[in-house]
């Protein structure tokens, strides 16, 4: 009988398109060990995105691919994940104890934009990675109240803030640090300089994704993001309404121009559902975020429906992902979560912290 060979294995696991990255493991990388010993068969494969949900069944089918080939009798595969550094804006230094920054963004205010950003983190963290969340509307801070906590920062060193953590997400925000009913009567100035503070003077602790949770519009804040914030990638909300896109592809444009590459668009209040008889319909147009997504080649994540159980949830300080994880709205968030992260990993790694220090002394 012939032998099984490393190559037939390889192109057996080529069979298999991981739905998140689009494409087959061993064109992406994330194959890393394939060894054959007579009819047993062993691999390793690492994704660079968090897969808790998913990891099982792409295990299984990849199993299935490889039990196939004649004379395999028995095959042993390991998946895992392991969150890389990816690059960002040039001339921006990244921030210490966080990996990646994921900037969560729409043209307009009212179209969800927070409770998206609350539950991406949420959804990203369920799915097994570290993950903190920066509050970064100075005038409307409103994620204390959806992480369910008005706890104060704490200062170990009376330098950095400890970050507030709630349901395992490391969170910073204003609303922290202010009375909740206190306006911030603040210039543009003074508010840009409040989010440098907050992002980099908190003691983020070794955290794979921070999710920044931007004040609508293409005003100051998201400017200086964009220009001393190392940013890796851009998530735009819209809704399906003609007036909502209209502002999220300005949204679009900004982040083009300062050369943040959008992740891609979430269409949030996609389709109402009645709470009284499960109607489903489609009460702000249909598709929109879709036709976006094509007209400026980037990928659609996913579509959330108009439900009052988000709000609800949300409202009491427990969002959707941890107030009901099981249900079919967290799945939908886990789902764009595990497609936001799988379309960072594909871009260019961040090696600047593998490279040592040199020093020159005259001697």
């Amino acid at each position: 009988m012939a032998e099984v060979s490393q190559l037939q294995v390889e192109t057996a696991l080529k069979e298999v398109i991981d739905p998140y990255l689009e494409q087959d493991l061993v064109s992406a990388k994330c194959v890393k060990k394939i060894a054959v010993d007579g009819g047993k068969v062993t691999v390793d494969v690492v994704l660079g995105y968090p897969a808790k949900g998913s990891r099982d069944s792409l295990a299984e089918k990849l199993k299935e691919k490889v039990a196939a080939i004649a004379g395999v009798k028995e095959v042993s595969m390991n998946v895992s994940s392991k969150i890389a550094s990816h690059g960002v804006q040039k001339g921006v230094k990244p921030i210490e104890g966080v990996k990646n920054i994921i900037a969560v963004a729409s043209g307009k205010g009212g179209v969800g934009k927070s409770t998206v950003a609350v539950n991406l983190a949420l959804a990203l963290s369920v799915e097994g990675a570290n993950v903190g969340i920066l509050d970064a509307d100075i005038y409307g801070p409103s994620q204390p109240r959806m992480l369910g906590t008005h706890a104060k920062p704490e200062s170990k060193d009376g330098r950095k803030m400890e970050p507030v953590v709630s349901y395992h997400l490391q969170s910073m925000s204003i609303g922290y640090l202010i009375d909740e009913e206190t306006p911030m009567i603040w210039r543009g100035p003074m508010v840009t300089q409040a989010l440098e503070q907050l992002l980099k003077e908190t003691n983020w602790s070794d955290v794979d994704y921070l999710v920044i949770d931007l004040p609508p519009g293409t005003g100051d804040t998201q400017l200086t993001l964009a220009q001393k914030v190392p940013v890796t990638g851009a998530v735009i909300v819209t809704t399906p309404q003609d007036i909502a896109l209209l502002d999220a592809r300005k949204g679009f444009k900004m982040f083009e121009k300062v050369e943040i590459p959008v992740l891609g668009i979430v269409e949030n209040m996609s389709t109402h559902i009645c709470s009284k008889c499960g109607h489903e319909e489609h009460i702000f147009g249909e598709g929109g975020g879709v036709r976006m997504a094509e007209q400026y080649d980037v990928d659609f994540l996913g579509a959330i429906p108009l439900d009052i159980r988000i709000r609800e949830q949300t409202d009491n300080g427990k969002p959707t992902v941890v107030a009901d994880p099981d249900g079919r709205l967290a799945q939908v968030y886990r789902e764009i979560a595990r497609r936001v992260a799988a379309k960072l990993s594909l871009q260019k790694k961040d090696f600047s912290a593998k490279f040592p220090n040199i020093v020159i002394q005259n001697t």
